[in-house]
């Protein structure tokens, strides 16, 4: 089977600009491509991990990434898919971003001997002259056309301000200046990316008559169509100190029965005749296959010596209710009053809520437990003595764990 041919039977592709041409980059190992990452935050998280993967896999079928990290469009921030506007962030914070990114991407990328490539959008971006971008970029992109783009669409009702409506001219003279300086000849990213994606290929077309291709990658929904990675504490994190190695393994164990396969066969780097006969299991076999996802992609963000623990806390967890690998939290002498804690103050504390109104909520609708005892009084007071040592298992709803001990 080709490497196309795989993409395809795992569900990967969403579109493609010509595919008979893909084919013969892809499956010869002939595709410089990238992939773009906009440096929002200090961590890549579950949404980034289709790229991470897919450029794994065409890697290993001889083919070059690159991972374009995104220091000069980080500047602007993506309109697609928000109908709000993204925050500024300064130079200073968008670098170490970038350096946070790379260190995660190494994990998935073998960027040694010139395999792939790391490279910031910065280092041409921040040196155009605005008079030459709109002399020598500015005829090819019809204002007309650029408004019918999905990404804009969303954002035209609240407004668009200028500042965003030059994302697509920017991502598309990246594909430009890439194409130039490295012979990059694929764009791939998420689906709804494509119209900036086009912006590219035809630039290039245009400006050095030359083909260039693209191919956007289905998005990671899950079956109510919302997109997966996302918590209601937050994003799911690849930092360990972000989103710990049992949450993340905890995150794929709880998939939704209707999920699972889907995820094994798009994330997970097992055979696609293993995942095939997979496909008939049902019942309790799909806890199995929960098991299954979760070590998978918690190996390959975090090792396998994570993932065994992560797998061993959360069977020990659900057997006797206890684990020594479970996340935990620590208190401090100067979170005490009269040598006791509230349960409120507890449950913020220790991470497993992010407001004291949250952890109330929790307590009064019975979702809390300490040592498997369920609490409900909101002022449960906790004394320093049950904190010592071994400490306590706080639980809060089905499956959040902390074991809190004194610091």
């Amino acid at each position: 089977m080709t490497i196309y041919d795989e993409l395809v039977a795992r569900g990967l592709i969403a579109q493609v600009t010509d595919e008979e041409e893909i084919k013969e980059l892809v499956n010869n190992g002939k595709a410089t491509f990238y992939i773009g990452f906009d440096p929002t935050a200090d961590s890549l998280h579950v949404g980034h991990f289709m790229a991470l993967c897919l450029m794994k896999r065409l890697q290993m079928a001889g083919n070059k990434p690159i991972a374009l990290i995104g220091g000069g469009t980080g500047y602007i921030g993506d309109p697609s898919g928000r109908t709000d506007m993204r925050s500024m962030m300064t130079p200073e914070t968008i670098q170490h971003n970038c350096d946070c990114f790379k260190k995660q991407m190494e994990r998935f990328i073998d960027f040694s001997d010139g395999k792939a490539l790391m490279v910031n959008n910065a280092d041409w971006l921040l040196d155009l002259n605005y008079v030459d971008v709109l002399r020598e970029i500015g005829p090819h992109f019809s204002v007309n056309r650029m408004l019918t783009a999905e990404c804009y669409k969303q954002r035209m009702e609240k407004g668009l301000s200028f500042l965003e409506f030059n994302y697509m001219i920017m991502q598309s003279y990246d594909f430009y200046a890439l194409y130039q300086k490295y012979g990059c000849n694929m764009q791939f990213g998420g689906d709804d990316q494509w119209s900036n994606m086009l912006g590219g290929t035809e630039l290039i077309r245009r400006k050095l008559g030359k083909d260039a291709y693209a191919m956007t990658i289905t998005l990671l929904l899950n079956s109510e169509g919302k997109k997966m990675g996302k918590t209601q504490s937050g994003a799911v994190w690849l930092d360990p100190n972000k989103t710990s190695p049992f949450d993340f393994y905890q995150y794929w164990r709880n998939v939704a029965d209707a999920d699972v396969l889907k995820c094994i066969r798009m994330l997970t780097f097992l055979p696609l005749e293993q995942i095939d006969e997979m496909d008939k299991w049902e019942g309790s076999q799909l806890n199995q296959a929960k098991e299954i996802l979760a070590y998978e992609l918690t190996a390959l963000v975090h090792g396998e010596e994570e993932a065994k623990k992560a797998q061993e806390a959360a069977r020990a967890l659900f057997s006797s209710g206890n684990a020594t690998n479970m996340p935990s939290a620590q208190i401090k002498e100067e979170d005490l009053t009269d040598g006791n804690i509230d349960l409120i103050s507890l449950l913020v504390n220790s991470g497993l809520a992010n407001t004291r109104s949250e952890a109330r909520r929790a307590i009064e609708q019975g979702g809390v437990a300490i040592d498997g005892e369920k609490v409900t009084d909101i002022k449960f007071l906790i004394p320093v003595e049950k904190l010592q040592g071994e400490g306590i298992v706080l639980k809060k709803g089905k499956k959040n764990f902390r074991k809190v001990t004194m610091a």
